[in-house]
């Protein structure tokens, strides 16, 4: 594209959205046009926010403001499919997909498709990646790198999610539109597990609901096999009370270990190789979301205007939808599954039309 700025515009207008809107704000190239969100009162506090137009039905955005080249879908997880593949079809604009991306593979893989046909580019938000520590780590674990090869690599998320958090909204907690503890809170340490020690090659895992009233898992546990040969276990849970405790990822290593935590893995807690490096390579953020949507949004505008690579490919994200999948299949399963032809769960992301009626926007058509 030959234009200057990259015109971007928000579909749902949650916390979440605050994140994008100050991501689009610190470029230089990337201006924010319009917000929709079908709660009018929410689309009027984030256009405050942005000094922008509002709406409550994306189509009427989308016919006033052509010049749109990338929508951000930030809409309950269970509807993002249908959002995208519309959006894609009907206004040919390229998409910025929320965690996590799709529900099911099936998804992801129609999405591409669409994408490809259309030219267009899809990009993921896995924004911890592009934390000090977590980069800092990355460079370290690898045959020449201070680290060297990962071992074990071990992820424990122990956070407090009590009933009023999923009495919030009728989406929360259920396999249609949210997902539980390893879809919601875990997708990000899931990626970052992928990231750092690279794919999975099988794995076995048990889930169980033992903090809330609610149909998917808030208590998540797997073992798991990489390519390279290196172990990996998996604690993720929404039941721990009466606070959250921790978030961490570690490494052990033929070199060291090297664990990273905080409040979105943004602390280097420990770097056994350079004690030093752990105060270098930590940062101090003001909520959960860090600062990484800022590299996130600054590689659309490169892509678009540039011709860049994305920062995170639509197919490597995908892959960590891919392992997600694949433990709650070896929870269903009762055993060790294979990563690669495990597929897609029988529960999360099974259709319910009366929650994705609730969320979803009538034609213009339809609203005449």
């Amino acid at each position: 594209m030959t234009q200057k700025t990259v015109h971007f515009a928000i579909i749902g207008c949650g916390r979440i959205a605050c994140r994008h809107i100050e991501a689009i704000q610190n470029t230089q190239n990337g201006k924010l046009v319009a917000v929709c969100d079908t709660d009018i009162d929410r689309a009027k506090e984030k256009a405050t926010q942005a000094n922008v137009p509002y709406y409550s039905n994306y189509h009427k955005m989308m016919r006033d403001f052509p010049e749109i080249d990338v929508v951000i879908i930030l809409t309950p997880s269970g509807i993002h499919y249908e959002h995208a593949a519309e959006i894609m079809q009907n206004y040919k604009k390229h998409l910025l997909l929320e965690k996590p991306m799709v529900m099911t593979l099936k998804q992801g893989k129609q999405l591409k498709e669409i994408a490809d046909k259309e030219g267009l580019y899809l990009f993921p938000v896995y924004q911890n990646r592009f934390n000090k520590a977590v980069q800092h780590v990355k460079k370290a674990l690898n045959t020449e790198g201070t680290l060297g090869n990962v071992r074990v690599g071990t992820v424990r998320v122990r956070w407090c999610r009590p009933q009023r958090y999923y009495d919030l909204s009728s989406w929360r907690g259920t396999y249609a539109m949210d997902g539980g503890a390893l879809t919601n809170q875990g997708i990000h340490y899931i990626d970052l597990l992928r990231y750092l020690c690279g794919n999975v090659r099988r794995v076995h895992a048990k889930l169980a609901t033992l903090g809330a009233s609610i149909e998917v898992e808030d208590t998540a546990t797997a073992i798991l096999e990489f390519e390279s040969g290196a172990l990996g276990i998996i604690e993720i849970m929404t039941s721990a009370r009466p606070d959250d405790f921790e978030a961490s990822i570690s490494c052990v290593s033929e070199n060291g270990l090297a664990v990273i935590s905080g409040i979105a893995t943004n602390v280097l807690q420990t770097f056994s190789p350079d004690p030093e490096q752990e105060k270098i390579n930590s940062e101090v953020f003001p909520t959960v979301y860090g600062f990484g949507h800022n590299e996130i949004i600054q590689g659309v505008i490169n892509s678009l205007k540039n011709r860049l690579e994305p920062v995170i490919e639509f197919d490597d994200g995908l892959e960590s939808i891919r392992l997600l999948h694949a433990l709650y299949r070896s929870d269903e399963e009762n055993g060790w599954v294979d990563v690669q032809s495990a597929g897609d769960s029988a529960r999360l992301g099974k259709e319910d039309e009366s929650l994705l009626d609730l969320y979803r926007t009538p034609s213009l058509k339809e609203c005449a």
